[in-house]
C-alpha cells in the first residue's frame, strides 16, 4: 500500500510541475483562433480515424488473402509470407504517417500564422 501512495505522489508531483506553465499563460484566445483550433482537433481526429480504419481494413484483407493462397497451395507459402510483411509494413507506415499529419495539423500555432 506505501508503494502506490509513493507512486501516485510522485506522479501528481510531476503532472503539477508539467502544467505549471499552463497556469502562467495569459487568456489571449480570441473567437477566431478558438474556431480554428476546435476545426484543428476535429480535422486532426478525422485523418488519425480514417488512416486507421482504412489501414486495418487493408491489413485485414491482405492477411485474409495470403492466408486464403497458402490454404490452396501450401509450398508457396514462402514465396507469399515475404510480400505479405513487405505489404503490412508499408500500410502501417501510411497511418504512421497519417498520424505525423494529424500532429502536425494540431501542433500549428494558430496566433502566429494571422
Amino acid at each position: 500500500m506505501r508503494k502506490n501512495l509513493k507512486i501516485i505522489g510522485v506522479s501528481l508531483f510531476f503532472l503539477a510541475l508539467a502544467s505549471a506553465p499552463l497556469l502562467a499563460q495569459e487568456d489571449t484566445l480570441t473567437a477566431t483562433k478558438a474556431h480554428l483550433y476546435k476545426l484543428s482537433i476535429i480535422v486532426g481526429g478525422a485523418i488519425i480515424t480514417l488512416a486507421s480504419a482504412a489501414g486495418a481494413f487493408c491489413q485485414a484483407k491482405a492477411i485474409s488473402s495470403a492466408c486464403e493462397g497458402i490454404s490452396r497451395n501450401p509450398a508457396s507459402g514462402p514465396l507469399i509470407r515475404i510480400p505479405l510483411f513487405l505489404t503490412l509494413v508499408l500500410i502501417e507506415t501510411l497511418v504512421i504517417y497519417a498520424l505525423f499529419i494529424a500532429i502536425f495539423i494540431l501542433g500549428i500555432q494558430w496566433g502566429n500564422y494571422t
